[in-house]
C-alpha cells in the first residue's frame, strides 16, 4: 500500500501528509493503537486513513487513489 502512496504523494505534495506506519515500531503501534481507539474499533492492515476515516482497507489502484484524493480536495473548496 505504501508503494501506492508513495507513487501519488508527489502530485499533491502541497496538500497531503502521509505516514507510514510501522507496527513492529513502538511509536507505530502507539499510532496504530491511536487511530483504532478513533475508529471505535481495530484499523485493518494495511489500510489508508484520511482525515481519521478508514477510506481503502485493501491497495487501491493508483488512478483509484487519485480519484479518492481529488473528492477530498474538492470538498475542501467548497
Amino acid at each position: 500500500m505504501a508503494r501506492v502512496v508513495a507513487e501519488v504523494a508527489p502530485a499533491y505534495e502541497n496538500h497531503i501528509e502521509w505516514e507510514t506506519v510501522i507496527t513492529k515500531h513502538l511509536n507505530g503501534a502507539r499510532r496504530y493503537a491511536e487511530l483504532s481507539k478513533n475508529a471505535g474499533r481495530p484499523m485493518p492492515v494495511p489500510s489508508i486513513v484520511i482525515d481519521g476515516e478508514l477510506v481503502f482497507d485493501s491497495i487501491p489502484g493508483v488512478e483509484e487513489l487519485k480519484k479518492c484524493l481529488d473528492g477530498y480536495l474538492e470538498a475542501e473548496k467548497k
